[in-house]
Formats: structure tokens, C-alpha cells, sequence
């Protein structure tokens, strides 16, 4: 295995670009040796679901795409980052507006304590911002039936 890994996809910020994201990440993910039915695959799909869907709802239309990136290091550590052009950063909506929504952060915050990592909220250069998490690699075996 390559030292580092990287792969990179950008989609417009529409709703149906979130299940390609998903996709495009779990292929990625798959074709660098971690196992389709692992429960770290299992988190990372649902961390990407959530983080585009935020970057499609929660941008107001002031993204016109957004960036998913995928990096592994010395098959020690997994980056997975989505960055638009939006900046205001991510927050936790008040418990009274979270009956249908605003719980995506609180569920990547969690995923990624729970996998032994951590999440982060970066500025671009252009204004923007990436949200990531990075995680202990996991050769995971498959979960079994």
C-alpha cells in the first residue's frame, strides 16, 4: 500500500448528489482494501451522508457544488472531508427546531468519538469551510450475518 492515498469527487449542491457522494466514497473505500460490510464502512457512509446533506441544505444556495475528500495515510489514517464555499460554520440547532432536523453534527460528532477519532471545521482561502473527520484506519473484517 501506497504511503498516501487520495481521491476527490466534486458534485453540485442539489439532494441528489448526496447518495453519489456516498457512493463514491464507499468504492474509494472498498478499492483501498476496507471491507464493504464493515462497521467502519458502515460509519464513513453515514458520516458522508450527513456531511453533504449539510453542505446541500445548510448553504443556502450559496455553494454551487461541494467537495468530497477522501485520504489515507501510511494505512494508519483516514481523512474524509467536505468542503463548500459557504462560511458559515456548522452549529447545533436549538432542541426545539431538532424534531425533523439538526442532528447530522451530533451524529458525526458521535460516529467519530465512537471510532476512535475526531471531527473538525476548517476555513478555505476562499471563504469557505471543511468539515472533516479523521479516523484510525480499520482493515475491518465484514460483520457477519
Amino acid at each position: 500500500m501506497a504511503d498516501h492515498q487520495e481521491a476527490s469527487v466534486t458534485l453540485p449542491s442539489e439532494p441528489a448528489s448526496v447518495p453519489t457522494a456516498r457512493r463514491y466514497v464507499a468504492e474509494v473505500l472498498t478499492d483501498w482494501g476496507l471491507a464493504e460490510f464493515s462497521d467502519q464502512a458502515d460509519a464513513v457512509r453515514l458520516i458522508v451522508s450527513e456531511l453533504a446533506t449539510n453542505a446541500v441544505l445548510h448553504t443556502f444556495g450559496q455553494s454551487p457544488t461541494f467537495t468530497v475528500d477522501v485520504r489515507l495515510e501510511r494505512g494508519e489514517q483516514l481523512h474524509v472531508g467536505v468542503t463548500d464555499s459557504h462560511p458559515r460554520r456548522p452549529r447545533r440547532l436549538p432542541a426545539a427546531v431538532q424534531q425533523d432536523n439538526g442532528r447530522g453534527m451530533v451524529i458525526i460528532r458521535s460516529l467519530a468519538a465512537e471510532s476512535g477519532g475526531r471531527l473538525s471545521v476548517t476555513p478555505t482561502a476562499d471563504g469557505g469551510k471543511t468539515v472533516g473527520i479523521v479516523l484510525p484506519w480499520k482493515a475491518a473484517a465484514p460483520v457477519g450475518c
